[in-house]
């Protein structure tokens, strides 16, 4: 087909209603190469991610629900950007400046993705630019129970190339936790293509933080070397996910954060291939770490297109701090110091095999 005449564009159309009224809108990118991304400003969420397959035809390869007022719930944080701290925070509880802080205990005794409140059932300010849109957020002093009044702006920006870029721009004006991720869930083969068990990965770390019952780090640095958690030759997310191992078990799957060697420098750290579709995305990032979750316990009923998601459909490749670290002297500090900026890119791109 002549993709020639199509130029990068931005279109936004009405989307749906918040709660209270607002007006929810979808911004759709697409590029030269007929891709397109649809970004909702309801939790700066990516509803959908349309990518050529090996054949030339748009397959969606992120989960997602279609419709506003589950993304106004959105359980399991499907596409969406999750803050101010995701992951899992232990007991709830962290102290910063000598101050305690306590969260809602939402997933056992820890905090998890701090909720309730979290960002992606927010409506962010959204302002289009040429082959991109910017989603702003203002979370006051206190929010969630976390200090500061903090502003981030997320820049999805789509390539000619089939990359969609994330770049996260932050601040505060007191010292606070700032751990913000993309959540979406990716299926290679399309998003109600059934489980991803068959689809391969590959991963570039050596080490992963192993986790306790209630999938907190305990602080150890773990070799991959003869365990489930070894990616670092391209391998099916099937071929060891029921393993008898202690870490799998705990999990009930993947649900691991993975140690990467990229030290800061913007790098590509992971690829994961549809076994039928011939599409392969690489993850690129300078964050320290990446949260593997292979949608373990997911299952919802109400997916687009009157799909259903079942455990195992997607990936979740969230390129972040590593979980808990406010309680980990040894892993790197997700603190956000007073009146700095902090910037960080990470981006998934997209070809065919």
């Amino acid at each position: 087909s002549d993709r020639k005449g199509i130029k990068m564009s931005v279109e936004k159309k009405f989307y749906g209603y918040t709660a209270d009224q607002k007006e929810i809108s979808s911004y759709t990118l697409t590029n030269k190469s007929g891709m397109k991304a649809v970004l909702l400003d309801i939790g700066a969420v990516i509803e959908s991610l349309l990518v050529p397959d090996k054949n030339g035809n748009l397959v969606d390869v992120v989960l997602g629900f279609g419709d506003p007022k589950l993304y106004l719930e959105n359980n399991g944080s499907l596409g969406a950007v999750v803050g101010r701290h995701a992951n899992r925070i232990a007991n709830a509880t962290y102290t910063l400046n000598g101050v305690t802080y306590k969260l809602e205990a939402n997933n056992g005794p820890n905090n998890l993705h701090s909720n309730p409140g979290s960002y992606y059932k927010r409506l962010w300010d959204a302002k289009i630019g040429e082959n991109s849109v910017a989603f702003t957020l203002h979370s006051p002093d206190g929010d969630q129970n976390y200090p500061g009044n903090f502003t981030v702006t997320v820049t999805y920006t789509l390539s000619d190339e089939n990359g969609l870029s994330l770049k996260y721009d932050m601040e505060s004006d007191k010292d606070t936790l700032a751990n913000l991720t993309n959540h979406s869930y990716f299926n290679m083969d399309g998003h109600d293509s059934g489980d991803v068990l068959s689809q391969k990965v590959w991963i570039d770390a050596d080490q992963f933080t192993p986790s306790d019952a209630t999938l907190i780090p305990t602080g150890e640095y773990r070799d991959v070397t003869g365990t489930p958690f070894d990616f670092r030759t391209e391998k099916t997310i099937g071929q060891d996910i029921h393993a008898d191992d202690e870490q799998i078990k705990n999990g009930g799957g993947y649900d691991h954060n993975y140690v990467l060697k990229t030290d800061g420098m913007f790098a590509k750290v992971a690829s994961m291939t549809g076994a039928k579709s011939g599409i392969v995305m690489d993850v690129y990032t300078d964050m320290p770490g990446m949260q593997v979750y292979t949608a373990n316990g997911t299952t919802i009923e109400c997916g687009k297109n009157k799909s259903s998601y079942k455990p195992f459909c997607g990936a979740c490749f969230e390129t972040q701090f590593f979980p808990d670290s406010i309680h980990h002297e040894n892993f790197k500090s997700c603190v956000l110091k007073a009146n700095t900026k902090f910037t960080t890119v990470t981006e998934y791109r997209f070809h065919t095999v």
